[in-house]
């Protein structure tokens, strides 16, 4: 799905960002927007055409980890509203950071972002970007900063800035280098910039208010002294910026109009407003601005998105790796068999919010469920496989039976498989002795055969250890279904059942929650307590014959079982493995 302004979109449902931006429209408070095809300052929009997007958001990671299930929220929602008022949204990645960014990470999220079904490129435009492509741009305007007595280079140890920087209710109190002539501190930037200087000996500060009662203007860092090689840069850089002092200028540049981000960086957006007034004041930028928004994050019951946690859990070997279909990543949730429909509706359906709350993973799930039950093919799978032989049934007789391959979509046409003298059904649809209300198999009773026959349990056998191996029943020949008079014999159980000869032996991997516990870490809890041992089960199962050249990532709804996937990994065709993907009725409403 491309961001370009004239895809179609059904009304999206309205929220306090979309009613900020219908009234930046409204008023053309950024009509008069210049774009020259690229990021840059003032100097290089000046004279360019207006800009075609209407508006301009952007999504801008780290490339320090994998993408999570909350970044996917933002994703929608940044790429969402520019599609939806004719606009761009830029794909940024904000590698200020040298020590912990990695090309993997970018590869993962290019590829995360583009399987969402966004695109930040199309015939005009190519709105893929680095932080590290501004470096040059980001150091003159620190060096106009301090020019200017807006910035200084403190000498203080990492302890004493910590000191004197005060608390939620004590004032902070002013370095003592923070008078320094402009001349002095130009002098020293340069040097650290020349790599004079060791890593914690200077760092360069704006010079706002020590006695702000908000903690960030309290003369906060702007570049720091790191002897790092950096993944694009290579060793060019012995100085990085900080977060707080590149984000907004980055913004600027690229004439991002709304800035939208999650709740922690409220406290931020002062220093983001007072940096940008700055350089505007300086020519770097004209005015509008881009406008910073907060919203709530996703907080998503049964699992964990701490970076940390999610590291320790690979590294621990809890999960194995991740795309583990458990994980709350991207890379995970696609290879659990998530869609990319079903992620977008469970962002729409939970909207947007200046309020922290908590989302049930049954929300998510459900929506997985409601997009797969319209396009799911059906199929049969028998994943605890026991033996059923006919003992009426003539060795050498194959007789085929069908049913429809989706049963509200007649179009996508009928699929057939085969009945035989040996079948195999599932286990606990046969009981020695039943309990009452169990309308299955056991001796005496009649069930039928799900698109076959109506056969009457006659008998079964056991091994040494007393488990059933065998189960045996005659057929009963003129009840097949759809055929005239089938409709006579009326019995209360339903069976699935695949023929022992054409049945497609398959590894079958049941996955479910990682975490038997809402909140897994409340509390300072280990989180690692509420590690659901049952989490992952795997089985040989039976499958129908159609399902033997099922390629990777395929779908279906295995009937009674739930939703599956074909492995993206590890599933080949003539030799499938299947996910399960979420259960057809949510097994979690109360808790466990």
């Amino acid at each position: 799905m491309s961001s370009a302004p004239d895809s179609p979109r059904a009304a999206a449902p309205s929220n306090f960002i979309r009613a900020i931006v219908d009234e930046d429209l409204r008023v053309g408070k950024y009509a008069e927007r210049r774009w020259a095809g690229e990021p840059g300052p003032a100097d290089l929009h000046r004279d360019a055409l207006p800009d075609p997007a209407a508006i301009r958001t952007r999504f801008p990671p780290e490339p320090n980890g994998y993408l999570h299930i909350g970044h996917a929220k933002s994703i929608c929602l940044n790429f969402g509203l520019a599609r939806d008022y004719g606009g761009r949204c830029h794909l940024r990645f904000d590698d200020t950071n040298p020590e912990k960014e990695e090309q993997e990470y970018v590869d993962s999220i290019v590829d995360a972002v583009r399987w969402l079904g966004f695109e930040w490129r199309d015939e005009q435009e190519d709105n893929l970007y680095y932080a590290s492509d501004y470096f040059d741009g980001l150091y003159r305007m620190a060096e106009w900063l301090v020019e200017a007595g807006h910035a200084y280079v403190d000498s203080q140890t990492a302890e004493q800035v910590r000191e004197t920087r005060g608390t939620l209710t004590e004032p902070g109190r002013d370095s003592p280098y923070r008078n320094r002539s402009p001349q002095e501190n130009l002098r020293l930037l340069r040097e650290m910039r020349d790599g004079r200087h060791a890593e914690g000996t200077h760092v360069l500060r704006a010079k706002i208010d020590m006695r702000s009662p908000n903690l960030n203007l309290r003369d906060p860092a702007l570049y720091r002294i790191r002897f790092a090689s950096h993944h694009r840069t290579g060793d060019k850089w012995c100085i990085y910026p900080m977060y707080d002092y590149a984000h907004p200028i980055e913004d600027a540049l690229e004439n991002i109009t709304h800035s939208i981000c999650t709740l922690e960086f409220e406290d931020h957006r002062p220093l983001y407003d007072w940096l940008l007034e700055r350089l505007a004041d300086g020519g770097f930028f004209t005015r509008p601005l881009p406008q910073q928004i907060e919203f709530a994050r996703l907080n998503l019951t049964y699992t964990v998105t701490s970076k940390r946690k999610l590291q320790q859990l690979v590294e621990f070997g809890l999960v194995d790796g991740w795309d583990d279909p458990r994980m709350p990543t991207l890379v995970g949730l696609r290879r659990r068999g998530y869609t990319p429909e079903a992620i977008q509706l469970f962002a729409e359906r939970t909207g947007v919010s200046k309020a922290n709350s908590w989302i049930d993973m049954g929300a998510l799930e459900q929506a997985l469920r409601d997009d797969l039950e319209g396009k799911a093919s059906r199929a049969i799978a028998v994943l605890d496989p026991l033996k059923l032989v006919l003992t009426n049934w003539p060795a050498e007789r194959i007789e085929p039976c069908e049913a429809p391959v989706h049963p509200q979509r007649p179009e996508l046409g009928r699929r057939r498989f085969p009945f035989a003298r040996e079948l195999w059904i599932e286990r606990e649809d046969f009981a020695e002795q039943p309990p009452k209300g169990f309308f299955r198999m056991f001796p005496g009773n009649r069930v039928r055969l799900r698109y076959g026959y109506v056969v009457e349990c006659t008998g079964f056998e056991k091994d040494a250890d007393g488990r059933i191996t065998e189960v045996r029943a005659e057929v009963l020949e003129d009840s097949k279904s759809g055929t005239p008079g089938s409709d006579a014999y009326k019995v209360k159980g339903n069976l699935h059942w695949v023929a022992a000869h054409a049945a497609v032996d398959a590894e079958v991997r049941l996955y479910d929650r990682l975490f038997d516990q809402p909140h897994p870490d409340a509390g300072g809890r280990d989180y690692r307590e509420a590690l659901n041992g049952d989490s992952k089960r795997v089985v040989r199962a039976m499958l129908e014959p159609s399902l033997a050249g099922t390629p990777p990532e395929a779908r279906y709804q295995f009937e009674r079982h739930g939703y599956f996937v074909a492995d993206r990994v590890d599933s080949k065709p003539g030799s499938p493995v299947f996910n399960r993907v979420v259960t057809l009725k949510d097994s979690w409403g109360g808790g466990r």
